[in-house]
């Protein structure tokens, strides 16, 4: 696959090995097996998500946290921070955050040595994933990590768990429970209100803090675990063209993140010099979050 990004085209290449288990031997996103603790608190955690995420909870998430007034501190600093995060959304990992995001990084570098941004991107990905921790909100892990979804709109039933959206005070809403909702066509995703978590959060600190990744990048941040959209091609109808072709990044993207989670440990101080070169490159010394 040839994948075009501002007049460069880049191969989808096919060095990096899809392993066929995750780091507990099971497969990948299995959120049908509950014959373990971790599945069955998966499918706990995402009834409560399905049921607390409506439009009006993100409205007011949103307006909170546009203030960015809750530190002020690097890139690295905040990866540094996701030692203390454990996402109990994900059934393929259990160890701190800083190990998959340098995973990640790793291997789409190995496979795309010229795409600096997109090494940058996976790096900081999921640092949105702070928001559990007190300083930031202290948010319930519900608010923070796991599939993300459109609100405003009906659910389609390829979400996670789709019964538990039933219990949701937007379902029977006849604003929001049609297909569009309050969305029109091809209105484009910057302008669906997606639900809160991580991913937004740090979209939010990426772009009000003046980066200067490239769109593809913002869109990876903002939409990695809209896995109803890039994994199931749910909602493409309010998708525009540039969505269209961000969302091809998407998919070489998502191939690392989900498969790269795995017991191989990423030296962090070697790998530490080459992604604060990067983090100069594309960002502030100091952001506000």
């Amino acid at each position: 696959m040839t994948i075009q990004l501002e007049g460069k085209k880049v191969q989808d290449q096919d060095q990096f090995m899809v392993p066929q288990t995750n780091a507990f031997g099971h497969d990948f996103r299995d959120y049908n097996n509950a014959q373990s603790e971790r599945q069955k608190g998966v499918e706990k955690f995402y009834k409560t998500q399905h049921i607390n995420q409506t439009y009006d909870f993100v409205k007011k998430m949103r307006e909170d946290y546009i203030k960015l007034d809750k530190a002020k501190m690097s890139i690295w600093e905040c990866c540094e921070l996701l030692n203390d995060v454990v996402d109990d959304s994900d059934p393929d990992l259990d160890e701190p955050q800083i190990q998959h995001l340098l995973q990640s990084a790793e291997a789409i570098r190995k496979d795309y040595p010229n795409e600096d941004w997109l090494h940058l991107t996976a790096l900081i990905h999921d640092l949105g994933k702070i928001l559990v921790l007190p300083k930031f909100g202290g948010l319930p892990q519900w608010a923070v990590v796991g599939d993300t979804f459109p609100l405003g709109c009906a659910f389609d039933e390829s979400n996670i768990h789709h019964k538990y959206f039933k219990e949701n005070q937007d379902f029977n809403n006849p604003i929001y429970n049609t297909k569009n909702g309050i969305y029109n066509d091809f209105i484009g995703l910057e302008n669906v209100m997606m639900s809160w978590g991580h991913d937004d959060y740090m979209y939010m600190v990426a772009k009000e803090n003046g980066t200067t990744l490239p769109s593809a990048g913002l869109f990876i941040i903002r939409y990695h675990s809209f896995y109803p959209l890039h994994k199931n091609g749910a909602y493409k109808h309010l998708m525009n063209d540039e969505d269209e072709e961000n969302l091809k990044w998407l998919h070489v993207f998502n191939k690392y993140d989900l498969y790269s989670k795995s017991k191989v440990h990423v030296n962090v101080e070697e790998a530490k010099p080459y992604y604060m070169s990067l983090i100069e490159k594309y960002f502030p010394a100091k952001l506000r979050w």
